[in-house]
């Protein structure tokens, strides 16, 4: 039996020359420009999101729990004086960013900090 004229001579060698370059600009286009990720980058995407998702949904209960103490305006002054890098050290500290159970989160604290700082 006759092999294929497509894979005689020369042809296999293009064939698979042709099937490598295919797949290397597949893979460019699919990774560069397509939005697709590998395994890791997915779960630091997600990772990253929950992260965000819990500071955001935490930063509110502890200004509520700030501007519930009995000293919230001198509390708030003292906020505002401190400087922007200190303010979330200074919520942390004041334990308004802790809720029961949980450990001190820094980014909860420094979200708090933040939207502590812009009400007027």
């Amino acid at each position: 039996m006759d092999m294929p004229v497509m894979l005689q001579g020369d042809s296999p060698v293009r064939l698979f020359q042709g099937a490598i370059a295919g797949a290397a600009l597949a893979m460019l286009i699919g990774f560069g420009w397509a939005g697709w990720t590998t395994g890791g980058t997915a779960a630091k995407m997600v990772d990253d999101a929950s992260r965000s998702a819990v500071t955001a949904a935490l930063a509110p209960i502890c200004v509520e729990k700030f501007q519930r103490t009995t000293n919230a305006a001198q509390n708030l002054a003292d906020l505002k004086k401190a400087a922007s890098y200190e303010q979330g050290s200074f919520v942390e500290k004041g334990g308004w960013a802790t809720l029961p159970g949980n450990e001190s989160n820094y980014a909860v604290a420094q979200a708090c900090a933040t939207m502590l700082s812009n009400l007027k």
